[in-house]
């Protein structure tokens, strides 16, 4: 099944259509993208790692579903599990629910997924009426034209999900390649860094932040050395850590971004960086809480290059006694997202 999950579009399949060889698998889906190749041509891809994603996904004995998460490149016959991915993991329930893995209820029917990339836990709230998934209504998210059904998430088990710690070099702020950055992970694994210390605005649009190559040298030069601090090992061919550019809002929301994911600039934001980045703007100390806003607030407008994404983000840094958060620190992180069937069928590899 081919869905928009969030901001992003990518292929579910069932784990038992797909081989249990990992290798095999891999094989299959870079032929059924069409990678690599630029414009992925001979494929399903988008021509854009936004457009060029997996979910996996299997029933559980607790009635719950397991979610793989696997990005595949574009230009390099790459597939990664490195990370999760939040707005693919929006279809997932949808998904579910149409493949009967889930009985749907007449109303609302609760998914419980549990990512396998992380280990972490999301509960969605899918539309179900009359026992049947609905994909229209009236919630809109920006960077998706129209409307849509709402899908609502809750997300537990996330901080330090992939690191082993929320911040988890051990320090609110860090210097890499001269610049100070924050590395948190609550869902993600991120590098937050002001604009301003880059030299930019921070509310280019994403190609001209691409074409500038001293800027694109800068973040890379970071990301690899937060990367090896971070527990993530050597990362020039890894999909995370993320590089968060973090600006002062522009349109009453608490912050702004700007997201290299890790090569090109995301058009939005994925879920879980804008809940990592959210939880550097909360914690007082890291480079994000130096921006102007109200800090305390749970629920935050997290603007980027095509509108916002809404996010309920928690933290208890109070309770630190000015040290280091740990991750019980995160009490709640939550969103609204939707998403849409595109197209049920047979893929050819």
């Amino acid at each position: 099944m081919q869905m928009r999950g969030g901001t992003s579009k990518g292929l579910y399949f069932l784990a038992e259509d797909l081989p249990s060889d990992p290798a095999e698998r891999d094989a299959l889906l870079l032929r059924l993208m069409g990678s690599p190749d630029a414009r992925q041509i001979d494929g399903l891809g988008g021509a854009h790692p936004l457009t060029s994603k997996v979910a996996v996904v299997s029933a559980r004995p607790d009635g719950g579903v397991d979610y793989l998460f696997l990005q595949v490149s574009v230009d390099r016959a790459l597939v990664s599990d490195q990370q999760n991915c939040g707005n693919i993991l929006v279809g997932v329930g949808p998904f579910a629910v149409e493949r009967g893995l889930v009985p749907a209820q007449d109303g609302t029917t609760e998914v419980t997924i549990h990512m396998i990339n992380t280990g972490s836990v999301a509960r969605a709230l899918v539309t179900t009426p009359g026992g049947r998934v609905s994909y229209a209504g009236d919630t809109e998210i920006a960077g998706v034209p129209g409307s849509a059904a709402p899908v609502v998430l809750d997300y537990r088990g996330t901080a330090g999900s992939s690191c082993g710690a929320l911040f988890p070099t051990g320090n609110l702020s860090d210097t890499f390649a001269g610049v100070e950055v924050t590395c948190v992970d609550n869902g993600m694994p991120v590098v937050v860094v002001r604009a301003a210390d880059l030299g930019v605005d921070g509310t280019e649009e994403p190609a001209a932040l691409e074409a500038d190559a001293q800027l694109c040298a800068a973040v890379e030069a970071i990301r690899l050395e937060a990367g090896a601090v971070m527990g993530l090992g050597e990362v020039t061919d890894a999909t995370v850590p993320k590089v968060c550019l973090v600006s002062p809002a522009r349109d009453g929301g608490a912050f702004n971004t700007r997201c290299f994911i890790p090569k090109r600039v995301h058009e939005a934001i994925g879920v879980f960086a804008a809940a990592s980045a959210a939880v550097a703007w909360q914690v007082p100390g890291t480079v994000a809480s130096a921006l102007s806003g109200d800090h305390t607030t749970r629920d935050l407008r997290v603007e980027h290059p095509t509108g916002h994404t809404d996010l309920v983000v928690e933290t208890a840094a109070e309770s630190a006694a000015g040290g280091v958060p740990g991750d019980d620190a995160v009490l709640v992180t939550g969103s609204v997202r939707t998403a849409r069937k595109l197209m049920d069928g047979v893929a050819f590899g």
